[in-house]
């Protein structure tokens, strides 16, 4: 035996037969005294919504650039063959990582008894301790950081086999055991060079980047008409955040209008008007009127200058600027885990006298997200037929401009 691959997924939910797919997974090489000997983990795309963000904390943003499970099967099956496979509650991981390889039609070695779980193992090692990865960890002085984090917690379940190791003795009980599982064949699979996308990576533009993104791409042009740039551009601003969507959209537009680098700074400049005046309107710029202002010159990759005296003087003309709405006997649509069940923000809706749609067509008026950046096919396909995708926070705000 090569000695131990201990292993942690974060998935979309909790079952590995149906929908839920694996979002992240982390590999960490123990020797058979429990050294830590090489880590490996990634990101995963699992090209759909990705659940319980407030559970994972991977936002969609994150995992756009992350390979599927398909690209990395042969690196992970690297990774785990001819080893002893661990986790705490393996039977939870092993499953989610049969339901994915059985998706490519390959059956490797993994079941809940082709390998150790830390946290079965606990009932002898740590008699007395609550089963969860946190309580088993307290008891055995392991250090856990950045729970829900696979290599964070692949980390943490790696220290409690150590802890069991070095209680055990050598060579520990299930030492014949473990060598004929980890003897058991995997399916040779062809390689794919691959890189791992990792946590805190820059998968998104930051505020203003497509800008530069514009220069690279847009010829040079005179005097283009922007209306409908504007009009996407207020669509986007719509949650006070430009998801990779939205800047793909603005390029796109700007792209068919000719638009190029200083043209689109033009048009910021000119919405950003269009927001001081409607600030004004009530004669004065309150202070989260002025922060909201700041906060969207950012977006827009515009300076501080932008912005200077909007609190003190007044624009002297009228900007106009197409600015999106919701009436009634429109049809909006909800994909993702909000704040609160769907039926509470379902409900706000028909009491605004909008519908609720249960499908993206192209009818749709708005569609409503727990992540803007969402991989769902709701917001896949709104994304397609141009239709605005918000956070539900702009959601409340458009609900009570309908008042």
């Amino acid at each position: 035996m090569r000695g131990y691959a201990v292993v942690d997924v974060e998935t979309t939910g909790l079952y590995a037969g149906g929908h839920d797919r694996i979002i992240e997974v982390a590999v960490l090489h123990l020797d058979p005294f429990g050294r830590v000997t090489g880590e490996w983990a990634t990101l995963v795309n699992p090209q759909r919504d990705l659940g319980p963000a407030v559970i994972h904390g991977i936002r969609a943003v994150d995992v756009r650039q992350a390979p599927p499970f398909e690209m990395i099967a042969a690196t992970l099956a690297s990774l785990l063959s001819e080893r002893t496979i661990v986790a705490h509650n393996l039977p939870f991981d092993a499953r989610f990582l049969a339901a994915e390889y059985g998706r490519m039609g390959v059956y490797p070695p993994l079941a809940g008894d082709h390998g150790l779980c830390t946290m079965r193992m606990a009932v002898e090692f740590l008699p007395g301790s609550r089963r969860s990865l946190a309580a088993c960890c307290e008891a055995a002085s392991v250090a856990l950081t950045g729970q829900h984090e696979a290599l964070s917690d692949a980390r943490a379940a790696a220290g409690l086999l150590a802890h069991y190791l070095a209680k055990e003795g050598t060579p520990p009980s299930w030492d014949e055991r473990a060598r004929q599982v980890a003897a058991l064949p995997w399916p040779e699979l062809a390689p794919s060079n691959v890189s791992p996308v990792r946590r805190g990576h820059k998968a998104a533009a930051a505020p203003g980047d497509f800008l530069s993104r514009l220069a690279d791409r847009l010829p040079r042009a005179v005097d283009p008409v922007v209306d409908s740039y504007l009009a996407v551009l207020d669509e986007a601003l719509l949650d006070r955040y430009i998801s990779v969507n939205e800047a793909d959209s603005l390029i796109a537009v700007a792209a068919q209008l000719g638009m190029d680098r200083s043209s689109a700074v033009a048009a910021h400049r000119l919405y950003l008007a269009a927001l001081v005046e409607a600030a004004w309107e009530d004669g004065e710029v309150t202070p989260a009127e002025l922060d909201d202002i700041r906060h969207v010159a950012a977006l827009l990759g515009l300076s501080g200058s932008d912005v200077s005296g909007a609190a003190e003087r007044r624009p002297s003309r009228e900007t106009k600027v197409p600015r999106f709405t919701l009436e009634k006997g429109d049809i909006v649509v909800f994909t993702g885990q909000m704040s609160e069940p769907r039926e509470f923000f379902e409900q706000r809706a028909s009491a605004a006298g909008l519908v609720v749609g249960s499908s993206v067509t192209k009818k749709t008026s708005l569609v409503v997200a727990a992540d803007p950046d969402s991989l769902s096919g709701k917001a896949r396909k709104a994304g397609s037929y141009g239709i605005p995708v918000v956070a539900e926070g702009a959601f409340g705000t458009l609900l009570d401009q309908m008042k």
